[in-house]
């Protein structure tokens, strides 16, 4: 029996998924503006959070509520490995760690895969379906507006083992809608689904806290520079 799980959380989620969007550095990069020094920021954040995600499924693929939801295929670990070579080098892993939102976030994701696996449902579903959903278009911003050649920087937003998104999403949807849940599993996952946005929303304000101080920093720079002109 179906539990129409897939579109309970997308109605469920309408408001924070709205409230996210709207924090103002996901819409500055939606316009175009992405400054490299916050977006690899990004893809750091990101490795420790889809880190987390993978290895909490992994832990878990044989549960009764995670094993309907456990595709590999969408795993993100090793192209936010590709991507942070990119931006810091091969010795990236000693120049990044997790901002301290992240490192709630992934508290987080650890804590709910220890003790409520089928919670992990709500932060898969985040991540994997809005990457699958608009991964390709903010691969073209990022491009632009980083001036990126077009086979680097943007491994995140590619799934070379899934070969028609659309289908995959159906069939996600559909495993989503089978998995074995009671109403309370079910309001609790979208509450947790509801939290997932709310802990991306704090990692992109770090980023836009980020972004003004090195708006202003250039400001500054740019102001010194025409006083020493003028002298």
């Amino acid at each position: 029996m179906s539990t129409n799980l897939a579109q309970q959380l997308r109605e469920g989620t309408t408001k924070s998924h709205s409230m996210a969007e709207n924090v103002s550095f996901v819409k500055s990069f939606l316009g175009g503006v992405v400054d490299k020094k916050s977006y690899r920021k990004l893809v750091a954040n990101f490795f420790f959070v889809y880190v987390a995600i993978e290895e909490e499924i992994e832990k878990n693929k044989n549960h009764i509520a995670i094993k309907s939801i456990y595709f590999p295929e969408l795993y993100r670990r090793s192209n936010l490995v590709e991507d942070l070579e990119y931006y810091y080098g091969l010795d990236w892993s000693n120049q990044v760690e997790p901002s301290l939102a992240t490192q709630i976030y992934v508290d987080r994701i650890h804590n709910v895969g220890s003790h409520q696996p089928e919670l992990l449902i709500a932060h898969a579903y985040t991540r994997y379906m809005g990457d699958l959903s608009g991964g390709q278009i903010l691969k073209k911003i990022a491009q632009n507006a980083m001036n990126l050649p077009s086979d680097l920087g943007t491994s995140f937003y590619n799934f070379k083992s899934i070969d028609d998104d659309k289908l995959f999403k159906d069939l996600y949807r559909d495993s989503l809608n089978n998995i074995p849940l009671n109403d309370q599993q079910i309001e609790q996952i979208i509450a947790e689904a509801n939290i997932s946005f709310n802990l991306n929303m704090k990692m992109f304000q770090e980023l836009n806290s980020n972004l003004i101080k090195i708006m202003l920093m250039l400001l500054l720079n740019s102001m010194n520079n025409f006083r020493k002109k003028l002298s």
